[in-house]
């Protein structure tokens, strides 16, 4: 049993296996640290006070923060082999913006068909 507690090689027996687990038992592997273990019980009560002592909801709440749903720019483009592209964008969507993704688009699929053909 010493020698097993030591570091050293660890007999086979059951009643010498037994008393390892035993001895494992009553010493654990880590410390607990005590500042941890304050940090927690902290956090604890705090989020117990933050649950007992809501805040009081605004009747405000929601405007002029920022946080409105943009509006959407939606645009549908017809591609000359038939194709349609569809161009959605919280910005504007200015004619020319939209030709110039058309031709990008219709560029793109050109070359992938050049390249299967090949």
């Amino acid at each position: 049993m010493e020698r097993a507690l030591e570091g050293g090689p660890i007999p086979h027996d059951e009643e010498t296996r037994q008393m390892l687990a035993a001895a494992g038992a009553l010493h654990p592997g880590y410390q607990r640290s005590p500042s941890r273990v304050r940090d927690a019980r902290e956090a604890m009560l705090r989020a117990y006070a933050r649950t007992q002592n809501a805040q009081e909801t605004r009747e405000d709440a929601g405007s002029g923060d920022g946080l409105d749903e943009p509006e959407l720019h939606r645009e549908e483009i017809e591609l000359p082999d038939g194709g349609q592209l569809v161009l959605t964008d919280i910005e504007d969507i200015t004619p020319e913006r939209a030709q110039k993704m058309a031709d990008r688009v219709a560029r793109i699929l050109n070359s992938k068909e050049r390249d299967h053909q090949s």
